[in-house]
């Protein structure tokens, strides 16, 4: 007899482990044991992956970035007596908040929207903040 059993058999990518993932048992379990909250930040992550962009968790400040995700709150907030609106933007590991200075409403900006975002990343009061990004809309949540 073959000491391999048919549970250790390579997944498409050759990978044992990616088939036991997959499917089965095992796969079952996780998404049972999984809060809905966890499944859906793991497919937020799957879709930023996609997307090409940057884990909102590996930004780095003063740096350069392309994130993607859902917009979670759109609010309108006055700085230095200006109006700005401000999107929280989540991608299944961390936040960032897009501020758009001088703006009191952006077509499209709306809870649950998906958005991709490019820009400046810098920290306030501990927070991720990206200040006019450039972004492209895309289908809601």
């Amino acid at each position: 007899m073959d000491d391999v059993s048919a549970a250790a058999a390579p997944g498409r990518d050759g990978n044992p482990e990616s088939a036991r993932e997959r499917g089965g048992l095992r796969g079952f379990l996780r998404r049972l044991a999984s809060s809905k909250a966890e499944l859906e930040a793991e497919d937020l992550q799957k879709s930023t992956d996609h997307e090409g962009a940057t884990p909102i968790v590996g930004c780095a400040e003063r740096r350069r970035a392309c994130v993607a995700g859902t917009l979670r709150t759109v609010t309108l907030r006055p700085r230095g007596g200006a109006p700005a609106l401000e999107a929280e933007l989540y991608d299944g590991t961390d936040v960032i908040n897009l501020v758009w200075l001088g703006r009191r409403k952006i077509a499209g900006i709306e809870p649950g929207r998906r958005l991709r975002a490019e820009g400046l990343v810098s920290m306030q009061d501990g927070r991720k903040v990206m200040f006019n990004p450039r972004y492209e809309l895309r289908g809601s949540a």
